[in-house]
Order: structure tokens, then sequence, then C-alpha cells
């Protein structure tokens, strides 16, 4: 049974969602997958897993993935991986969808259209909640006239309903100065999270004002910030602290609340405005195809609430019963009991 992960929720209800969830999550269990013998796909005779495992997806959860298939390698040389950054959005389009990928990774919550492009290629997407992020606004280290911003400059800024040309057509205060802007791509699950939640309904025929940098590449938004003065950008929280020298961070203003700073506290407990969980998903008939697959996401989800996944990596690990829900996830599609609800 999938966990109520919901679409992108309101302000407050997600809030609460993802506070629930992480609140013991930085107690860490470890455990590690067996890989014994079976009869399942991707074992050889000697009980050694082996074959190939194809993860698509978001940029956000990279860091996540790339580190664990590290380590499962190294204890499993015969299990092969082709992990890429697609974008969540791009992952499930050109990759998972078509049946090209095991798992894509994810930084919201799988969309309806996608769940039912999915059911009709005959793929029924396992959700796993692994992590939960802030997402992190970022300006040029020069940048003195600011220090925090509420969410509804940063919605006027990259609404494409008033597009505005200057910092001081949003503020008298700040700097007669064009913008500089720098985000993900389209095909990113992190464009489709800011645009929702920071942005809304436009009364133009885009989420999102167009004279911006995209990219997959999180590390080049904060390079373009690094560049110029009057940039600004937004980037995984991971991503931020990989580049703490080179961009200053925001605190963000909710209404009438207090500055609140991009943190792995604020994330885990709801009380930064742009905490959000992320996720992977597993397709459902490879997983009960592949001894492999099965045993590299028990890893993986055994792995995502280790303390590495905040100190090395920047987000919040899972907590104990996201574990257990997601070990639930697993034996019920392996099972093939499981069915995904939002």
């Amino acid at each position: 049974m999938a966990k109520d992960s919901g679409r992108l929720l309101d302000q407050v209800s997600r809030r609460k969602f993802i506070a629930t969830a992480g609140a013991t999550s930085l107690a860490a269990v470890a455990g590690c997958s067996s890989s014994g013998a079976s009869d399942s796909n991707g074992d050889d005779e000697s009980g050694t897993l082996s074959g190939d495992i194809r993860i698509s997806g978001s940029s956000t959860v990279y860091p996540v993935a790339q580190e664990v298939t590290r380590q499962f390698s190294e204890q499993n040389s015969d299990v092969s991986f082709n992990l890429t950054r697609d974008g969540s959005g791009g992952g499930f389009e050109n990759v998972f969808i078509p049946g090209d990928s095991d798992m894509n990774n994810a930084s919201r919550p799988i969309k309806d259209e996608e769940l039912q492009r999915c059911r009709d290629n005959g793929i029924e997407p396992v959700e796993f909640f692994l992590a939960q992020d802030a997402l992190t606004v970022v300006v040029n280290n020069d940048a003195d006239f600011i220090d925090e911003i509420s969410l509804d400059d940063l919605a006027t800024i990259w609404s494409p309903d008033s597009a505005p040309e200057t910092w001081s057509d949003v503020n008298s205060d700040w700097p007669d100065e064009p913008f500089d802007l720098y985000g993900p791509a389209s095909t990113s699950g992190t464009y489709d999270y800011f645009t929702e939640t920071v942005i809304g309904e436009t009364d133009a025929d885009q989420p999102i004002r167009s004279d911006f940098e995209g990219t997959e590449e999180d590390d080049l938004i904060a390079q373009g910030v690094d560049g110029n003065e009057y940039a600004m950008g937004y980037l995984p929280f991971a991503y931020y602290t990989n580049n703490p020298d080179s961009v200053k961070a925001l605190s963000l203003i909710e209404g009438d609340s207090d500055p609140v700073e991009p943190s792995l506290e604020g994330a885990q407990s709801g009380n930064y405005p742009l905490a959000r969980p992320l996720f992977t998903y597993g397709h459902m008939g490879k997983i009960q195809e592949k001894n492999h697959l099965q045993e590299f996401i028990e890893y993986y989800i055994n792995e995502s609430d280790e303390d590495y996944i905040a100190s090395d990596i920047g987000y919040v690990p899972a907590s104990d019963q996201m574990v257990e829900d997601n070990l639930a996830n697993l034996e019920a599609a392996i099972a093939g009991e499981y069915e995904y609800s939002a």
C-alpha cells in the first residue's frame, strides 16, 4: 500500500506531511541486504548477484543514488548501473514510462498523467519516499542588499505575469539593476515544485517567466549565480552545501512569519517554507523479475536513513517509519500486490 504522499500538497498539509514523516529521521538504523542465492533472475549458480540496473530521473536525488550505487557495486561487482540525470519529468517521460529504466528518481510525487501513462504501458510504479530537501534560493555573495525575501516577492520576480526587469521594480530599496536568473530546466521536478508552490496559477500560457537559464546540472546554477552580482537562482539544498563559498542562501518569509533560513532542521520540522519530499519509483514488473533489483532496492531503502545522507550529501535522512513503509511497499511489489494510490 503506498503512503499518502499526495500530489504537490498545499502549504499547510504538505508541511504537516513532511514534519510527520521526518519526525525521527536523524536516527539511523543501518541495514544491508544479503546477496545470497536465489532462483530469480539476477543470480548465478554460486549465489552471486549479477545484472544491469538502469536508474533515470531527478538531479536532486542523483547524489543519493550515486553514493548508494557506488556502495552496492563495491559489494556486488557483477551488478552494473546506468545512472543518469534526466530530471524527474524527463526521466518519467523519456525513460521510465517507455519501460527503459528500472527506477526513476523524483523530487516531487508522480503526476496523475504520468501514472496513467505508466499503466497504459503496463507499468505499476512503486513509490519509495527516501529523504527530504530544503529547496534553496541563492544570490551572489556580493549581493549585500539582500539577505531574506518573502515568498510573495519571489513569486513576483519569477512569475510570467509580472516578470520585472530590475530588482528595484520589486523593491525600491533594491538596486536598479536587471535580474540574471538561473534555475532547473522544465524537465526537472524541482522546476515543477517551484512553479506550483511559489508561483502558482498564472494568467500567461506558461508557468514561469522564460528569460532564465535552465539546466539539469544544478552545480551550473550555482556557477551562474556566482558570476553576476545581480543574479538569483534556486536549487536543492545539497547543491547549495556543495557550493557554500560561491553563493549566498536567502532566508524565506512566508506571510507574517519571521525569516527562516534553509536547513536540514527546517526541512525535517516543516518550518522551512520550501521543505519537500524526495522519492524514487520502481517498475513493479521488473522488481518481480530481477532478484538483483530487489536486493538493490532493499539496500537503497536501508541506506536512506544513514547519517551520511545529511552529513555528506545534505538531505534529511529517512525516518524509521519511512524505512518500514518502503520495505512494505517493496514486499508488496515482489508479491505483485502493490498498487500506487495518491
